[in-house]
């Protein structure tokens, strides 16, 4: 009796369904929400995602998710929500409700021809649509369901945090490996040039020396035909009937020629050097003294006439011709020209760490230049040498440098050092002193070529370098000139020697 009242209650309202005389409640409110399709739907839908932080699809999958999970455990939905929510997941996944693709459901299933006329109630229902009403469905009948959604919006955070932080870093070793890629590059650029202007000096040396033993033996050819025939004798003299000995004898004998005849050579050409700067010094006395002679007419004078009536201009003629020819008489014989200086030759590098390094290794080439002090570094020629080279560098501040040559013969060879203050030179100007003294003073001191101007040079930032070829004996003044610093006192990291 109870089994035959279900059928008739299932097929009444399987009939009253068909025929659109039974409509419940869940279908009225799937019909509602089916209604807002359109922009309305699509603003219901981006206001939603705003609130929940996912996507539409990521948001539809924890729902289903969490209602597989825990539907009958942590919730218990009503029969008509339940039945809502299997239609729109299969509206989700299916699509619309279809006879041909759907299996047919048995008269005596209730549950499932109330799922199959909830399903056909959902019509032509997109799928966005489904996926939002299924959201906010399980939303309304589960309380749960948005502390679930914030713990895993929580968790996306987390990871994105956690993606954004593994990305920046690395990003940031990607950038370090980068910097040192370009630093090792850098370097080796950098070493590259260095060997090129190692090789560049090396090469440029070796022509140098090429070029000067080529001069020595021209000379040599021509002082061996002048002295051919008497070295022979005097070889055969020595050693009669031993060629081999008077060869060697001869090749001696022409050597200590070349060496005498340098030697007079450079003896000439500072005699010649000291001449013209005398001459140079008398030359500008007498205009002086004529000059003098000029300002200092008797009154009277102004119709150009001297006190014996001869001609004023006559008269300072007169006496500039014979103290210009008295000069001449008294100069010495012959020509007085002045050895010409080369140009030097003036470069930098980078290692200025390495070079202080190596330099500190010897006490005696680090030397300190007070402030307001000029330190002078006295390097004579070596007999031995043709060219003097130098490198210098600083700790923190930059230094005042200049090169000059001295043309005087010193007995040692042994460098020096002269400490002086920047008003040293005036005191040595002879202050007090005759015009008379002043000129026999400069008279006597030897002469001063300028090798390289004095400027400042920004040494603490890489190391200076340079070389001069010998203009002849003498001695090379090297001035780190501190002068114009009144505060700080600065470290010379310096280094000369001399090559053929």
């Amino acid at each position: 009796m109870v089994r035959g009242q279900l059928v008739r209650t299932a097929m009444e309202v399987r009939d009253g369904h068909r025929h659109g005389r039974l409509k419940d409640p869940v279908e009225a409110e799937c019909e509602r929400s089916c209604g807002g399709d359109g922009e309305e739907g699509e603003h219901a839908r981006a206001v939603l995602l705003e609130e929940w932080g996912f996507s539409l699809e990521e948001l539809y999958s924890l729902a289903l998710r969490f209602f597989r999970e825990k539907e009958g455990k942590a919730f218990h939905p009503l029969y008509e929500e339940k039945l809502r929510l299997v239609a729109l997941h299969k509206q989700v996944l299916l699509g619309p409700y279809h006879p041909d693709s759907c299996p047919e459901v048995g008269f005596f299933d209730v549950l499932g021809n109330d799922r199959r006329k909830e399903w056909v109630s959902l019509g032509n229902m997109s799928k966005e649509d489904a996926m939002t009403e299924f959201v906010k469905l399980l939303n309304k009948c589960c309380s749960l369901f948005a502390p679930f959604v914030t713990s895993h919006k929580i968790e996306k955070e987390e990871q994105e945090r956690k993606r954004c932080e593994e990305e920046q870093r690395r990003r940031l070793e990607e950038e370090e490996q980068e910097r040192r890629q370009q630093e090792e590059e850098r370097q080796r650029r950098e070493e590259e040039q260095r060997l090129q202007r190692e090789e560049e000096e090396r090469r440029q040396a070796e022509e140098e020396r090429e070029r000067l033993e080529q001069q020595k033996q021209q000379i040599m050819v021509a002082l061996n035909a002048q002295t051919a025939v008497q070295f022979q004798q005097y070889a055969a003299q020595q050693y009669p009937g031993n060629p081999e000995q008077q060869q060697v004898l001869i090749r001696q004998l022409q050597e200590q020629h070349y060496q005498q005849y340098m030697q007079q050579l450079y003896q000439v050409q500072l005699a010649q050097q000291q001449a013209a700067l005398n001459k140079q010094q008398e030359v500008t006395a007498v205009a002086v003294s004529a000059e003098a002679r000029r300002s200092a007419v008797p009154p009277g004078a102004g119709n150009g006439l001297t006190a014996n009536g001869a001609p004023a201009e006559s008269l300072d003629k007169e006496v500039e011709l014979d103290s210009v020819g008295e000069l001449m008489e008294n100069s010495p014989r012959g020509p007085a020209t002045t050895p010409l200086i080369t140009a030097p030759s003036m470069w930098t590098r980078p290692q200025i760490k390495d070079f202080k390094e190596k330099i500190r290794q010897d006490p005696d080439s680090v030397i300190t230049v007070g402030r307001g002090e000029v330190v002078t570094v006295r390097v004579p020629t070596h007999q031995e040498g043709s060219y003097l080279f130098w490198e210098f560098a600083t700790d923190h501040y930059d230094v005042g440098f200049g090169v000059y040559f001295e043309w005087s013969d010193s007995p040692s060879t042994a460098v020096s050092i002269h400490v002086s203050d920047s008003s040293d030179e005036d005191e040595e100007s002879g202050e007090g002193q005759s015009e008379e003294e002043k000129a026999q003073k400069l008279a006597s001191k030897p002469q001063v070529d300028e090798v390289v101007p004095v400027y400042r040079r920004d040494c603490h930032e890489e190391v200076y370098a340079g070389s001069h070829q010998y203009p002849g004996r003498g001695i090379y003044l090297l001035k780190f000139d501190n002068s114009y610093s009144l505060w700080r006192s600065k470290s010379i990291y310096y280094r000369v020697y001399y090559t053929r």
